[in-house]
């Protein structure tokens, strides 16, 4: 029995694919004292289970780049430890039997072409070719990778832990842990269980990789991991005669997947509505085990499978398996630092995909470690997305019986979840629910997306083409451009940032000037030490020693925990998120001034109230602070009034606006608006991983202010030159849609992505944003290029800009 040290650099807590890629990384990197607890042994919560396919394309770049990343790893790690992997790149075929499903997986291998990932469209009898058992009468079209594969997960992971030994890493089974310990707001060690003996193992660094655990885990330190269990079904037949090596096949439109291995095939499902399990808690004997079986639950899938290889219908079935697996509630994995504990970090949640992910995402946990900050954009899987009531059992439960089978679902844009829904609602939840309102949700935030007609259906109608509500938004875009709209955007993120040495503090978070008047308001952006961009936000000056913070909802708990983990122990500071207390009523377009006029008695003329500044003014019969400031790019005021007087300064609006023709105006129609003012949009636009300047910037930059976190590398980029520039694109035929991650060609050759899109209606087509590089040219350079967007396949040629090609002056936000 090996012995329990008292002290280590790091304890992994949890012994499947992922604790064990992450010990082995970690491991590589230097980082001997290292130590796996595992309260089994080692794969036998999910790994031991798992399908083992290898699928290099994922949604966005970087994960893309994990996974390419873990098959490499795979492949190599045989020579290196001597445990046989399985590894085999035997591809991966996709077939599509609708013309939606078509355009989805056309879409995705122009994606992977960006990428560098080998990818082909395939005709119906190359698909034949390729699957000689498999009934094509109905499939539209399909793609083929040759460079994926499958694998054994099980010894995978016990590759990586061979590995993580071999190079100074403790790999220990049947301890429980206990206990996170902690002091002054990061961790100091653990306690574990071992034969009835209980030991401390001195750390600051804790990794949660418990898998379906990892909830309960993360509540014993008041860390939020929002993850549930839920059944996973597959077969495996008997041996089949004649059945060769096939590549794994998957047929989304019948949420099922192939693998062939030794004569034998698995089909696995992930179906639409999903039977979440372990509602009570997972027994203290869980280990290897497997579920019921439920033939009936599974029997439309096998029915499906048999008329898809009819082959199947005279196989014996081996086994039938049902094993429990855990899932998010967005459907992306959870990794980095919790936001509310120092030194704890996290790698679980896999959702399905955790043998393909777990190797990219064990090197990148390590890295992050290491540096003290990601290798490159993380912000997907980034754990600070998750919301604090996100934890809730109920939620959860309702929740993953969706997620699972978005898996295989129709990934059309604009897509919103349907279960758990209802959360958190702003005070004017009814009244727009009651004119037509239509909501999507963001961060638990049920938010007004369009507004349907009267007698027009409230809910969205799907599609890769122009959906239901394309002529709504039309509307809602030329009343702010051409009227005045009104959009409920309390989901905003309000943070108070007051004190003493609030001031200072600022100064060296943020890169634009904080030293201004109370009441005026400054656009700027946190950055890092490489110059990425990590928050996107406003700052209004309340008072000489009070600030307030305006962020996206979805990237509020993130931002709350960069000012926290920056702020130091003898500044005197209090950060408060006051979103709640606050709704943000914004009233945009080139009446928003003769409107205001007739609800208040204050002037809101330019001499009184100029662009960028903000003061309190009467309402109707209440009060609400006034700032003038937009991202549609028209004068207007966001109104930020107490949740109390919400409904009754909304009614006076709406009242004084008839005359003005006031439209209600959903979140589409803010992103179509501020696209076609090229504004960017954190996540998409501007992330950890892309340079302030590169993004087009540094206007809200000011270096000349005294020293800043990221200072350095803006001066360093501006004496070295930009490698890529952020380019505005407008499509020159009318009719195809941007969504985002389209291929963007310059000169004949696929050289980026499309990284946010929307319909410009103003201007008449399909608007992008995209980065191109650049390194050594100047603005001609890149303006001079031939430019096209790569979609389903098709290239449609574009028009570059990088002035916004709406108002580039910005003549219409002062009028």
């Amino acid at each position: 029995m090996k012995a329990i040290p008292n002290k280590a650099r790091a304890v992994i807590i949890g012994g499947g694919v992922s604790g064990c890629s992450v010990a082995y990384h970690l491991a590589k990197l230097g980082w001997t004292d290292v130590v796996l607890l595992e309260r089994k042994q080692l794969t036998s919560g999910t790994t031991w289970h798992a399908a083992g396919l290898i699928g290099q394309l994922r949604a966005s770049q970087n994960m893309t780049r994990l996974a390419k990343y873990s098959a490499d790893l795979y492949v190599k790690l045989e020579a290196e430890t001597g445990i046989g992997t399985g590894m085999r790149q035997c591809g991966s075929m996709t077939v599509a039997l609708t013309e939606e499903r078509k355009e989805e997986i056309y879409r995705q291998a122009s994606l992977a072409r960006a990428f560098g990932v080998d990818v082909r469209e395939i005709t119906v009898d190359e698909v034949k070719g390729l699957y000689p058992h498999l009934n094509t009468a109905d499939v539209k079209a399909a793609v083929h990778l040759p460079l994926d594969g499958q694998c054994d997960p099980a010894n995978i992971a016990m590759a990586l832990a061979k590995g993580a030994r071999q190079n100074g890493a403790t790999v220990i089974e049947n301890v429980k842990v206990t206990a996170v310990l902690k002091k002054d707001g990061r961790v100091t060690g653990v306690t574990c269980e071992q034969n009835g003996e209980t030991y401390t193992i001195e750390t600051e660094n804790v990794v949660n990789a418990a898998g379906m655990w990892g909830r309960e885990l993360g509540n014993l330190s008041g860390v939020t991991v929002p993850l549930h269990a839920c059944e996973h079904f597959y077969i495996v037949t008997e041996p089949i005669s004649g059945l060769k090596q096939l590549p794994v096949l998957r047929v989304p439109d019948e949420c099922t997947y192939y693998k062939e291995d030794a004569g034998k095939m698995l089909i696995g499902a992930f179906e639409l509505k999903a039977k979440p399990w372990g509602m009570d808690g997972i027994s203290e004997d869980f280990c290897f085990d497997q579920l019921p079986e439920d033939f009936d639950h599974f029997q439309p899938i096998l029915e499906n499978a048999i008329n898809r290889m009819p082959i199947l219908e005279t196989a014996g079935i081996h086994t039938f398996f049902n094993g429990p697996e855990s899932f998010t509630p967005d459907d992306r994995y959870y990794l980095g630092e919790a936001p509310e504990l120092k030194g704890y970090w996290v790698a679980a949640g896999y959702n399905s995909i955790g043998i393909v992910s777990s190797g990219g995402a064990g090197m990148a946990l390590a890295q992050w470690m290491n540096d003290g900050e990601p290798p490159f954009d993380l912000w997907e899987v980034d754990i600070r997305r998750a919301q604090p009531f996100q934890k809730n059992r109920t939620y959860l439960k309702e929740r993953v019986t969706e997620t699972l089978g978005l898996l295989y679902a129709d990934h059309f844009p604009y897509r919103q979840m349907a279960t758990a829904r209802g959360v958190r609602r702003t005070p004017l939840h009814e009244h727009l629910k009651a004119r037509g309102a239509v909501f999507g949700e963001v961060a638990g935030w049920e938010r007004a997306n369009w507004y349907a007609n009267p007698g027009q259906e409230q809910e969205y109608r799907y599609s890769w083409q122009r959906q239901n509500w394309f002529e709504n938004q039309k509307a809602e875009h030329l009343a702010i451009r051409n009227g005045v709209g009104f959009i409920d955007m309390t989901s905003f993120g309000k943070i108070r940032v007051e004190g003493r040495d609030a001031l200072a503090f600022l100064q060296r978070l943020c890169a634009n000037q904080m030293d201004v008047e109370p009441g005026k308001i400054v656009y700027t952006q946190m950055l890092n030490h490489r110059g990425g961009i990590e928050c996107d936000l406003t700052v209004t000056r309340l008072s000489e020693t009070a600030y307030l913070l305006v962020v996206p909802g979805a990237t509020l708990q993130r931002d709350l925990s960069w000012l926290r983990r920056n702020l130091a122990p003898e500044e005197f500071v209090v950060i408060t998120d006051v979103t709640a207390a606050e709704s943000v009523l914004c009233i945009m377009g080139p009446k928003a001034r003769e409107l205001m006029q007739k609800v208040s008695p204050n002037d809101f003329s330019n001499t009184a109230h100029p662009f960028g500044s903000a003061r309190e003014i009467e309402i109707g019969m209440g009060l609400a602070r006034a700032h003038r400031v937009t991202y549609v790019g028209e004068l207007g005021w966001e109104l930020y009034v107490s949740s109390d007087q919400t409904a009754h300064v909304f009614e006076t609006l709406e009242d004084a606006g008839r005359d003005l023709g006031l439209k209600l105006c959903g979140i589409h129609t803010l992103d179509s608006c501020r696209i076609e003012k090229a504004f960017r949009h954190f996540g998409h636009d501007i992330t950890d991983e892309d340079h302030v300047l590169e993004a087009g910037l540094g206007f809200a930059v000011r270096t000349g202010k005294g020293d800043f976190i990221g200072r350095d590398a803006v001066l360093r980029k501006k004496e070295a030159g930009l490698d890529r520039r952020l380019v505005q694109f407008k499509l020159t035929d009318p009719q195809p849609l941007l969504f985002h991650n389209e291929a963007l060609v310059r000169d004949g050759k696929i050289v980026s992505i499309i990284t946010s899109g929307n319909y410009g209606h103003h201007l008449g087509g399909a608007i992008g944003l995209g980065y191109v590089p650049c390194k050594g040219e100047g603005e001609a350079d890149v303006l001079g290029s031939a430019y096209e967007i790569e979609i389903a396949g098709t290239r449609v040629k574009a028009e570059a800009s990088l002035a916004p090609m709406y108002d580039p002056k910005a003549e219409r936000v002062r009028m």
